[in-house]
């Protein structure tokens, strides 16, 4: 069976066009960085000529539609189709194109949940890149389960006194806006006590903190501190917190699947088996090298399936059901597994960092060894996942459906 995709003349050349200005308008010294955690400040260091360099950029590849290909043009995004996104996928990440800072986690939720003002105030220079949005969502003692929020918001005339604090909010540089849920009626039953804010940084009260963790800096602990904010930064109804969230989290949870997963990791992995000699003789010989090897490659290539599979349903408008968790929950599984069996073959090799002599492919497998373990909790656990397809199958004690999302409940299919 034939997966590969098949681009019409039309789409190669456009492909070509793509291709071209990467080349064209991206210096080599500017392309993305192999870890990350380099561009994580933009305010201190050489960091941030990279960081602020990218900045303007974006707002310029966002103009040509690039940036969000597949956003209505109306707000900014490319109003491009599924394939043209694909095509921009796959040569942003050959060229090593820097993709936008901004948790896009936010554009689906905005697209169902936003009043039109609202999408002109957030959702129109988000797109453009003129802002940067970070994910508000997990607290001390609100992760997996995060309708447990503690941080609340209290109505104060037309306004609303924000108080709390979050962790593990991603993101490189300094955010514009933070969006999330915060409780708004403690005396609510759970589930109908909490509303979704857009909040806004600078604001007085406001401290955003970095956290240094095993993946590296790119976490930060936010405080607020009666945090004043317009009545105009809630999304959706005052208690209809966790329902816009829900959305949030079945992109997050892969339910609009991906055009292009790549395996970086997995092409290294690849390449160092070909290449690698031990005792005068290729490690491919070694049976167990070339079984790990291959388990490896039948679970990318599963992931690979599922997300392509996503994707498909997502943009046909099928209506979703376990599908993304079902995705999310092998990522997670297969990254960590892959992972291990990399580091089986590599050796202490696949510890060795970027700035280490030796270090193959520049330290990229020592950065997704960290990556792969920090991996399992990011937008909800394995075990989370398994619940929710449990509901969802019906098999659990309660049941739910799928979150509405931009190609269920709009006329847009981004």
């Amino acid at each position: 069976m034939d997966f590969a995709t098949h681009y019409t003349e039309e789409q190669e050349a456009f492909r070509q066009e793509v291709r071209k200005w990467i080349d064209d308008n991206i210096p080599e010294d500017k392309r993305r960085p192999i870890d990350p955690e380099i561009m994580t400040d933009g305010q201190l260091g050489p960091a941030a000529d990279l960081y602020n360099w990218w900045r303007e950029k974006h707002v310029e590849i966002a103009a040509k539609g690039w940036l969000y290909p597949t956003m209505p043009k109306e707000y900014g995004g490319g109003g491009l189709s599924g394939e043209e996104e694909t095509i921009i996928e796959e040569e942003f990440s050959r060229g090593r194109v820097v993709t936008g800072f901004t948790n896009g986690l936010v554009f689906p939720t905005l697209l169902v949940w936003a009043t039109e003002e609202q999408k002109q105030k957030f959702l129109v220079p988000l797109l453009k890149a003129e802002k940067v949005a970070f994910q508000n969502f997990t607290e001390p003692n609100a992760g997996s389960d995060l309708a447990s929020v503690q941080s609340t918001a209290i109505r104060d005339g037309d306004d609303w006194i924000i108080n709390g604090q979050k962790q593990y909010v991603s993101g490189s540089g300094v955010p514009d806006l933070l969006f999330g849920p915060m409780m708004t009626d403690p005396d609510a039953p759970r589930h109908r006590n909490l509303g979704y804010f857009m909040i806004e940084n600078p604001a007085e009260g406001l401290t955003v903190n970095r956290m240094a963790l095993l993946a590296g800096s790119r976490q930060n602990r936010i405080y607020m501190d009666n945090v004043r904010q317009p009545g105009d930064h809630l999304i959706g109804g005052p208690n209809q917190g966790w329902q816009v969230t829900q959305t949030t989290l079945e992109q997050e949870h892969g339910g609009r699947g991906q055009a292009f997963p790549r395996d970086e990791a997995l092409e290294h992995l690849l390449e160092y088996v070909k290449t690698t000699k031990r005792g005068g003789e290729g490690i491919a010989a070694d049976q167990s090298v070339a079984l790990d090897t291959v388990k490896n490659v039948i679970d990318s290539h599963i992931h690979t399936l599922f997300a392509k599979r996503n994707y498909s349903m997502y943009l046909n408008r099928e209506e979703m059901s376990y599908h993304g968790s079902q995705s999310s929950m092998w990522r997670k599984s297969y990254n960590l597994n892959n992972s291990l069996r990399e580091l089986d073959i590599m050796g202490p090799y696949a510890l060795l960092g970027t700035n280490e002599p030796g270090s193959p492919f520049g330290g990229a497998p020592e950065v997704h060894q960290r990556n792969a373990l920090q991996g399992l909790h990011p937008g909800g656990t394995v075990e989370i996942q398994k619940v929710i397809i449990a509901r969802r199958i019906g098999i659990s004690r309660t049941r739910e459906r799928a979150a509405p999302t931009p190609a269920t409940a709009t006329t847009h299919s981004s």
